[in-house]
């Protein structure tokens, strides 16, 4: 479902005039350039490991690597090793700046396996970038996807034994035109056993629907020979919107193995009473958009559900809307619901779970020393909630509490009395605002900002939405956390995580109003929720000067101990280097998308902001310890490897086209100098 962010205002072009009122004015300056000149020692060749076989790493997404020979003691030597450019800004012509390249490449075969937001899968030479093969599935599209393009990842699979016959190792693709595609892994063409030439076509399921209204974004998941898929669908087009079923298929054949729809079409002992009224007919999404994690060794898929359609009027979907915004725990084989969490009752916010559990071995806070961890899951909401579960049932290893929230004033409308809270960890975002919070650079800028927070609604988190000056969500329905989950270190038992602070204000509009508003005011995110008595207008909440109306930093970087239970630390994600004029570099942290990977060299790494860098953390400390450049924003999650000796960091440079960055088509590795001969 769509992550709507800042709109193109947040080029900062006001800090020009009003420079003289920040400290550290100074042009960006990367920590390695600041370092005092050393020579440098090549570190011991790194064993080879190609490990990174799926995305997030492996299956359980814990975004980890092992490789160790980039550590905190050479990380400011990290230097550009070289860069593969995919073509598709020229290829694509007009659907160009609909791109998302938020791509983590895999390793398969042997190859660096990158798919571009068009569905071109590449094979990469992993130490020199070099290309080997190329898979164009020539996606076919009438009108621009209502996700836009995008292909996060894709899936691999291996025979068991050590086959050599064509297509023993494969990779996955579903695309932006509802495919299922197997490649062989060695030479990238279709496997032909695999449904039809080697794709399966995945129609939509009633004839009023737009093909644009349903796609494949994310990765595909192997567990077994079963392939699992979700969805990715655009919000608050119409009340009954596509169905959000999540589907399996064999890994062999592509015939269909099981599905799962989040909403109990037929007769559900738990979740059909939490449907009034039998809407459970007449609702539609609550798809998983965001990535899926299995659990092979005890057959398990959890599945991030999203909101029911529409997502900011939920009168025609009384109750608590079971299983919606929830963790799913599902059996790989059969498809047979394990568990459920629910993380938001009857959704009013568009507070979708955006990411796939991170799986961890929890040790809980308080634990005798040497007692048997629990195996657990661990994920961040768009809430800025992080929660720990019990991976085989399902129950919360730390406090949750359900706590009164405000009524809504909307006629028709229904609300949970209560929702749950996550006490039993640190809360990663503001979840509210008042008018003494406003942010301005100037007084005007700031006294417009008081009186459009003290005009709007806003009783704390979860305060429903309404009419006339609408309603303030904070966080913003874009986070708190997104799609790019929290990267898990084992040997320290800490998560990280990154995080978005801005306020969304969300307005309800009689569906004549919003028809007619949609048509003056160009620009605007008005959706029509066709069915529904009302239309939606949501805004991100800024200054006359085109400045959040929040206080910095709007970006963050937060690392959780999961032993005590703690924030360990946090600092300021992101800078205004390429926003504001003359490339005045402040350090107020900007919208970030993408995940954290971490490594057994103490280090974080993470791109995601809008400042096209990719940054390395201190994971003890939090202490920034280097940037490198891009040449665009890196709105993806970096992976690592290591060959011939060298550890390599990869990333996906192309900007974003919601946030009015620069578009653009780079695979960029970095990796430290090489001994000299």
């Amino acid at each position: 479902m769509r992550r709507v962010l800042f709109p193109v205002a947040v080029v900062l072009v006001a800090l020009g005039g009003a420079a003289g009122l920040f400290l550290h004015m100074n042009r960006y300056v990367p920590p390695q350039a600041k370092a005092a000149a050393a020579s440098y020692q090549a570190p011991q060749p790194a064993p080879d490991d190609l490990s990174w076989n799926a995305y997030g790493g492996d299956p359980g997404q814990t975004r980890h690597s092992a490789i160790r020979q980039i550590d905190r003691s050479n990380v400011a030597h990290l230097r550009e090793a070289w860069v593969y450019r995919t073509g598709e800004i020229e290829r694509r012509g007009r659907w160009a700046r609909d791109g998302k390249f938020q791509n983590t490449p895999i390793i398969a075969a042997g190859h660096l396996v990158v798919c571009t937001p068009f569905n071109r899968v590449v094979a990469l030479d992993p130490s020199s970038g070099s290309e080997r093969w190329v898979y164009d599935p020539q996606v076919q599209v009438r009108e621009r996807p209502d996700e836009r393009f995008n292909c996060r990842g894709l899936a691999r699979w291996a025979a068991p034994g050590d086959p050599v016959e064509p297509c023993a190792e494969r990779l996955f693709m579903a695309t932006t035109d509802r495919r299922l595609i197997a490649l062989d892994a060695v030479t990238g063409r279709p496997c032909a056993g695999f449904g039809t030439a080697g794709e399966v076509v995945v129609p939509l399921e009633r004839p009023e629907l737009r093909d644009a209204e349903l796609q494949f974004a994310s990765a595909p998941v192997v567990i077994g020979d079963v392939l699992v898929v979700g969805s990715a669908s655009g919000d608050n087009s119409r009340a009954f919107g596509p169905s959000g079923a999540v589907r399996a298929f064999d890994v062999r054949t592509g015939a269909p193995r099981w599905s799962f729809d989040p909403i109990p079409r037929r007769h559900d002992p738990v979740a059909s009473p939490t449907w009034q009224d039998d809407s459970a007919q007449r609702t539609g999404q609550a798809n998983v958009w965001a990535s899926i994690t299995v659990d092979p060794a005890r057959d398990l898929v959890f599945l991030p559900t999203s909101s029911p359609s529409p997502d900011f009027f939920g009168g025609l979907r009384q109750g608590d809307n079971l299983y919606a915004n929830s963790m799913v725990a599902l059996r790989g084989s059969t498809g047979e619901r394990v568990w459920h969490f629910q993380t938001v009752h009857h959704d009013l916010w568009d507070y979708d779970l955006p990411s796939g559990p991170s799986l961890v071995d929890f040790r809980p806070p308080g634990a005798a020393a040497g007692g048997s961890p629990v195996p657990a899951l661990v994920f961040a909401t768009k809430t800025g909630f992080l929660f720990v579960l019990d991976r085989e049932t399902g129950k919360p290893l730390t406090t949750v509490e359900e706590r009164p929230v405000p009524k809504s004033d909307v006629p028709g409308e229904w609300t949970s009395p209560t929702q749950p809270w996550s006490t039993g960890l640190p809360v990663l975002s503001p979840q509210g605002i008042t008018p003494d919070a406003a942010f301005g650079l100037l007084g005007f800028d700031w006294s417009a900002c008081r009186k459009a927070i003290a005009a709007s609604r806003n009783d704390g988190l979860f305060t429903p939405p309404t009419t006339g000056a609408g309603t303030l969500l904070v966080p913003m329905g874009a986070g708190g956390a997104n799609w790019g989950g929290v990267a898990v270190d084992p040997g320290s038992n800490r998560v990280f995580v990154n995080t978005n602070n801005a306020v969304h204000r969300v307005t309800l509009l009689p569906t004549e109003e919003a028809a007619r508003r949609r048509q003056e005011a160009r620009g605007k995110e008005i959706s029509m929720m066709r069915g529904a008595p009302y239309g939606m207008i949501r805004e991100v909440l800024m200054s006359p000067l085109g400045l959040p109306c929040n206080k910095p930093p709007w970006g963050k970087l937060s690392a959780v101990d999961l032993e005590t239970g703690s924030l360990a630390w946090e600092v300021v994600l992101g800078n205004t280097r390429k926003l504001a004029p003359l490339g005045l570099s402040l350090e107020l942290g900007t919208p970030t998308l993408g995940g954290p990977l971490v490594t057994d060299g103490r280090l974080v790494f993470i791109g995601s902001t809008m400042d096209n860098l990719l940054r390395a953390f201190d994971a003890q400390t939090g202490k920034l310890l280097w940037a490198g450049e891009l040449p665009y924003g890196g709105h993806a999650t970096p992976m690592t490897y290591a060959t011939g000796g060298r550890q390599y960091v990869v990333i996906a440079a192309g900007g974003h086209p919601v946030l009015g960055s620069e578009i653009g088509d780079a695979v960029v590795a970095f990796a430290l100098p090489p001994a000299r001969r």
